[in-house]
């Protein structure tokens, strides 16, 4: 798989980030435990699938990218209010699969509001935000002064982004990586890692979060068969 080279170190490969110094993978948004939500909340049936897709991701990362930290930025499960049995199960599944191979940095994001007994079961916390040299990863619903402080680069997810691009009547939308600036740091806001659901689209909808008020400058990379360089969101308007 093809990497994208962003910064100087700091490298897109679909929908992870690497930073190539650190040797640490990046993925945000795995929302595990969603099919069951849905069935649960929402009286939708899909194929128990979900977790089998995401295994096979992470899989194909720890091995390509051999990392000695594997750091997950946010919402790692997805119901609010509990722990489902499926969460359980394929939320400590999963971070035995990272355990083996790296050590795993959990930061909470706004689904982690429950997520203290998984992590105590690793041995593991959970952090509001982690800066490595002068990048600082945060979740995005939330914004913390000290990381604003310290880091140059900003890296946020939250936000699940996505770009639609039609050709006459067909529409396809893809995961899209953003790349800016805010407060006169660089921003990047990553994809979702989840198989399902795409996302946000860029081009049509407002962000409530501070540093996607101005939206317009902010270059869109979509993920296809490689990341590819779409141009300004103003230009793609």
């Amino acid at each position: 798989m093809e990497s994208y080279k962003l910064i100087n170190g700091i490298y897109l490969i679909d929908k992870a980030l690497w930073l190539e110094k650190q040797k640490i993978l990046a993925i945000a948004d795995l929302h595990i435990g969603y099919e069951g939500y849905l069935v649960e909340e929402q009286g939708i049936l899909l194929p128990r699938r979900l977790f089998q897709m995401i295994k096979k991701d992470l899989g194909f990362f720890i091995n390509f990218l051999q990392p000695k930290k594997i750091l997950i930025n946010g919402d790692l499960k997805h119901e609010f209010g509990k722990i489902s049995e499926q969460e359980w199960q394929e939320t400590l599944a999963a971070l035995d699969l990272m355990l083996e191979k790296a050590e795993v940095i959990l930061i909470k994001g706004n689904h982690d509001t429950i997520l203290e007994p998984i992590a105590r079961k690793k041995g593991l916390k959970i952090v509001d935000y982690y800066c490595c040299s002068s990048i600082c990863f945060m979740h995005g619903h939330k914004i913390f002064d000290k990381p604003l402080k310290k880091a140059k680069i900003l890296v946020f997810a939250h936000t699940h982004p996505a770009i639609i691009l039609r050709e006459g009547i067909k529409a396809e939308r893809y995961k899209c990586w953003l790349f800016g600036s805010w407060k006169g740091k660089q921003v990047i806001v990553m994809p979702s890692f989840i198989p399902y659901a795409e996302g946000i689209d860029v081009l049509s909808q407002h962000f409530d979060q501070p540093f996607l008020k101005n939206l317009s400058n902010f270059e869109v990379l979509a993920i296809g068969d490689k990341i590819y360089k779409m141009g300004r969101v103003k230009n793609l308007k």
